[in-house]
């Protein structure tokens, strides 16, 4: 499959939504594949992880740092080459294919960008099937793959190589970095051959986040429900239809935290309660109340692994967490993450308890069932 503008503008948006909020601005990710693949020498090829020779060298391609840091430092094309060439030097052999690292917003069109430039084609995968905020939180690191060597590069020039002793150490190195380069770099980590690739990786990812945009997209093109079309795709479960009426967002050590409110609109249930959504780059958690302490196993709504995502209440839009602003009205949704999250290893690296939330993870399947049960539904 050929990229061309329009799948480009669909994975951009159905990867939004997969990004749970984080991932990076989507809108300039796509502006500048769009320019990648025009200026290519060849045309730049999606292919499925079954394409994938056992012996080619695969390499992910991304940004790691805060997503609010590229409102006003752009990201540079030029970058994340320097650092997907500093890779094939550190790994001393030609690497013959690159993916995201996550589907989520930006990060999910880096690989066009360096594709294009190194006439390779970019693998329909991705390491975690949706946005996650640290470094080991990926498939690869679940199932014992070393991330050694990494490479980090800002718009100077800077480069970095790292050989950390697995992708909790590459975390705590490539995160200081990551400040000190001013809050975002590109990074290349976990190079493996095909073979590990096709044993580790999540497929068919970008395909799907494709097919979220292009749902969205022709509902509104036929003026349905595109929120519907979201969840129909992703299993999904509504959790609120809400107005923002508060939100507390800070940048710092190489994440954006907060927290959102959300009240209930006057058309949804008369006994819907106002929500509260954590996040750490990426949605993370999300609880009945309207303060962070009003956290309890019998408040929770919905928790990672499983991805909570805002969209647009009219349009279906995915919002990230840099975009949200006081007065909007949107749509709350959660759905099941890929089961190698909700295996025990995949929760102890991902899970609730890991970023601190004192509560158990709870499926979304089954939090929706009790919060249906008690409201007599």
């Amino acid at each position: 499959m050929i990229f061309n503008d329009q799948m480009i503008d669909d994975i951009a948006l159905g990867a939004t939504v997969l990004g749970t909020g984080g991932g990076g601005d989507p809108y300039s990710g796509a502006l500048m594949a769009k320019v990648a693949i025009a200026n290519a020498e060849q045309p730049v090829e999606l292919i499925s992880l079954d394409e994938v020779k056992d012996d080619w060298m695969t390499v992910p391609s991304s940004m790691i740092g805060a997503p609010t840091v590229a409102i006003e430092k752009l990201n540079s094309q030029d970058q994340m080459l320097v650092a997907f060439e500093a890779m094939e030097q550190a790994v001393g052999e030609r690497i013959e294919a690159t993916f995201p690292i996550e589907v989520g917003g930006f990060n999910s069109l880096i690989p066009i960008l360096v594709a294009a430039q190194k006439g390779i084609p970019v693998i329909d995968c991705d390491a975690m099937g949706r946005a996650f905020p640290e470094s080991q939180m990926v498939t690869f690191y679940l199932d014992g793959l070393p991330s050694a060597p990494n490479t980090l590069a800002d718009e100077k020039g800077n480069v970095v190589t790292l050989h950390p002793i697995d992708g909790v150490w590459s975390e705590r190195f490539a995160r200081p970095i990551t400040e000190q380069m001013g809050g975002s770099a590109a990074m290349c980590d976990y190079p493996m051959y095909g073979k590990e690739l096709k044993r580790s990786a999540l497929g068919a990812t970008l395909t799907k986040a494709m097919q979220i945009g292009k749902a969205i997209r022709e509902a509104n093109a036929r003026g349905d429900s595109a929120v519907e079309a979201v969840l129909e795709i992703v299993d999904g479960h509504r959790i609120i239809s809400g107005k923002i009426v508060d939100i507390d967002r800070n940048t710092g050590g190489g994440f954006v935290t907060g927290g959102v409110v959300i009240e209930p609109l006057k058309t949804s249930e008369s006994n819907a309660e106002p929500v509260y959504v954590h996040f750490q780059n990426e949605l993370l958690l999300a609880h009945k109340g309207t303060k962070a302490s009003d956290m309890s196993q019998e408040s929770l709504l919905a928790c990672t692994p499983d991805l909570i995502s805002i969209l647009d209440h009219e349009t279906g839009q995915p919002i990230t967490t840099e975009q949200l602003r006081y007065g909007q009205r949107i749509e709350l949704i959660a759905y099941p993450c890929d089961p190698k999250w909700r295996t025990a290893k995949g929760i102890e690296v991902a899970g609730p308890d890991y970023f601190g939330y004192g509560v158990e993870y709870v499926a979304i399947e089954n939090l929706s069932k009790r919060v249906n049960t008690e409201a007599g539904l």
